[in-house]
């Protein structure tokens, strides 16, 4: 008897397994207890430490304190800044308070489940841009001439190089983090993002971090060689995840939920863009482009009436993939987009190309169209590729409410696929 049962709980558990396996997966939610998806209505706190100039030396910060981030601050001469899980650190709107990790120097900032590290605005009325954001300069490599890079913005030049040699250097530690309210504009030049990474090596581990409301993107990544898993981005202004400048980027397990009524007027904003480079005439093609290897994502556009959002203009694709970028796109769910991809108009649809971006296993619910190259009207050639049985696509036209676990759930929203929507009709 005791065997049955247990044959019967292993055929249950591989069946919620496989229904699962589609969008982010978990047996649990992995968002509960450490994300915060209304942070405006969070109380603030008030500081009762500055952080200001130059942090030189190694130096810890401890939850008992309430940090106030005033201007740009650096992080130098290879110290080591390490946070307690549970920190609160405020982005002084003021001053527009940054945090800088310079090349060499690194982060420490391991928060826990229960007891996130938390950066934030001090504004009253909590709004995207408020504050610029953190950054995380390395020495891995990068596509740019001489392998080397700055990020500029207003920022100090001296103190943003980035780009290097190691692929294998770690810039530290973030995990069980939440960015709230970052992405200031800067005066002449586009906004910071709520989390920059530009040339950081695979030994940086990147977990758990949840941006809200960025004014700019919300996770952008210049060159360097990285792994990612459980990033959250929650109604940012631009886009989710831009990698650009040679990333080679694994990223796993990751959310990006956008709204309709949120985006750049610039160029519009996407949940995932891929590009090789941000200026042709500063990249050595002989480096390597940029290659994205993700899997399990969900990219959702969480509007309750996304064909009349769609008629009116305010949807975009979810996906972008500039000219000589390579994107392998798994076991992942679009919804609710106009179309779910759209590949550059430099991009010509042939054998060389269709080998570096690739759809697989993937589930496409509510999307006027699957895969387009940009300014194109006709796109049979590119939804009949991936329209093949080989690829194991599936496409739906389902309501959110229908096809995502508890996603209008106002304190703990469930984003995994409903067990038993992947095997909607694999037609088109």
């Amino acid at each position: 008897m005791k065997k049955i049962t247990l044959m019967i709980c292993l055929l249950l558990a591989a069946g919620v397994n496989a229904q699962q396996e589609k969008g982010i997966i978990g047996y649990a939610n992995w968002l509960d207890n450490w994300t915060e998806f209304k942070p405006q209505k969070t109380e603030s706190k008030d500081a009762n430490q500055i952080l200001a100039g130059n942090i030189t030396q190694n130096t810890k910060l401890m939850k008992k304190n309430v940090y106030i981030l005033q201007g740009n601050v650096y992080v130098t001469n290879n110290a080591v800044l390490t946070i307690d899980p549970g920190t609160v650190i405020i982005g002084d709107a003021a001053s527009k308070g940054t945090l800088i990790i310079t090349k060499g120097a690194k982060i420490m900032a391991e928060g826990q489940e229960t007891d996130p590290i938390i950066f934030t605005s001090n504004a009253s009325m909590k709004k995207a841009g408020d504050w610029g954001g953190l950054v995380v300069l390395g020495d891995a490599p990068i596509n740019k001439f001489g392998g080397a890079g700055s990020y500029t913005m207003d920022l100090d030049p001296s103190l943003t190089a980035y780009g290097g040699d190691n692929a294998a250097s770690s810039s530290g530690v973030l995990k069980f983090i939440r960015i709230e309210f970052a992405g200031r504009k800067v005066k002449g030049a586009d906004s910071f993002n709520g989390l920059t990474v530009a040339g950081a090596g695979n030994k940086t581990v990147l977990e758990n971090i949840m941006v809200s409301f960025s004014g700019g993107d919300s996770f952008a990544f210049y060159g360097g060689d990285l792994n990612a898993s459980q990033l959250v981005s929650y109604k940012s202004i631009n886009d989710d995840f831009k990698m650009t400048q040679g990333t080679q980027c694994r990223l796993y397990n990751s959310l990006a939920v956008r709204s309709s009524y949120l985006s750049s007027n610039r160029d519009g904003s996407r949940c995932l863009e891929v590009k090789a480079y941000e200026k042709k005439s500063e990249t050595d093609f002989t480096r390597k482009s940029t290659f994205v290897s993700a899997s399990n994502l969900t990219l959702l556009n969480d509007s309750e009436n996304i064909k009349a959002d769609i008629q009116a203009g305010l949807i975009k694709e979810a996906v972008y993939v500039a000219d000589n970028a390579a994107l392998e796109l798994k076991r992942s769910v679009i919804s609710g987009f106009n179309p779910a991809v759209l590949l550059d108009s430099q991009t010509v649809v042939n054998g060389e190309n269709l080998k570096k971006i690739k759809f697989e296993e993937m589930f496409f619910n509510q999307c006027t169209g699957n895969i387009f190259t940009e300014n194109k009207t006709d796109n049979s050639d590119l939804e009949n590729w991936y329209g093949n049985t080989i690829f194991s696509n599936v496409y739906s036209q389902t309501d959110n409410k229908e096809t995502f676990v508890d996603i209008y759930n106002a304190k703990r929203p469930d984003f995994r696929l409903q067990i038993g929507k992947i095997t909607a009709s694999s037609g088109k």
